[in-house]
């Protein structure tokens, strides 16, 4: 219960110094921090993010080819692709690959700040560790996940395509017309909605994590590995929780 409370109070902090505190005469959250963890987070990860989405689209299309060549229906393999990237392992596998490579980063930082005792070096110096060290990697994790998701949703489908294209001989304007024809604007938003919900769990149960570590290096690798397994399953809990959603809201998909 102590870590979930603290976990609501680290959240009410990380709104209050964005949405709060410029209005009453703090000092702003500082941009070049953001912009500098937005680098680390969403442009170093994008190789590993394209190589995860390409062969997702390739593997959906060779297994959904496989059974649907059974009932001569292959050429609805860029539909099983379509919605299966938008709405779940786009966001869904791009999140793990953020959590592995810069949620477990975050905690990492932060933890070895805290037990070689720099935390307790800022708050000496009327620095507030949550504005400067934990708001500018949430916001960072906020705005490129979501982009990453996007970025990997078109290599999805290019992975998609390559099977389509060369082993089923469709072709490329056929390919684009029927993932075009198959999705829905929600498709697309619903994705990229998991993916903010996804960055704010990320972000905020790998920052509770650092902040609390104890007992030197050890209890940093302790902590780390922890963030990333609660990361995990609080992502695809969140994950089943917004599928439900969408599925009983929009039960058509439009």
């Amino acid at each position: 219960m102590a870590d979930l409370r603290n976990f609501f109070v680290l959240n009410a902090q990380i709104l209050y110094w964005i949405f709060l505190a410029p209005f009453q005469g703090k000092r702003l959250v500082s941009l070049s921090q953001t912009f500098h963890h937005m680098v680390r987070i969403g442009v170093q990860a994008v190789p590993m993010a394209a190589l995860t989405s390409f062969s997702i689209g390739l593997t959906l299309a060779m297994n959904g080819a496989h059974e649907l060549a059974r009932m001569g229906a292959t050429s609805y393999v860029p539909d099983l692709v379509s919605m299966s990237i938008l709405r779940e392992l786009g966001p869904l596998l791009v999140g793990v690959v953020v959590i592995g490579r810069s949620g477990s980063a975050i905690t990492a930082e932060l933890g070895t700040m805290k037990v070689s005792e720099e935390i307790e070096a800022l708050e000496v110096m009327a620095i507030n560790p949550i504005r400067f060290l934990v708001v500018p990697r949430f916001l960072a994790m906020l705005v490129m996940l979501p982009v990453l998701t996007v970025f990997g949703n078109y290599i999805g489908f290019v992975g998609g395509w390559s099977i389509c294209h060369f082993a089923l001989n469709m072709d490329t304007n056929a390919y684009i017309l029927r993932l075009i024809s198959s999705a829905h604007p929600i498709d697309l938003y619903s994705g990229v909605i998991k993916s903010f919900v996804f960055a704010w769990l990320i972000a905020t149960i790998s920052s509770q994590a650092g902040l609390q570590v104890t007992g030197g290096a050890e209890g940093v690798g302790q902590s780390t590995t922890g963030s990333v397994v609660v990361s995990i399953i609080a992502m695809l809990v969140a994950n089943a929780l917004l599928t439900g959603f969408f599925f009983f809201a929009l039960p058509t998909g439009s």
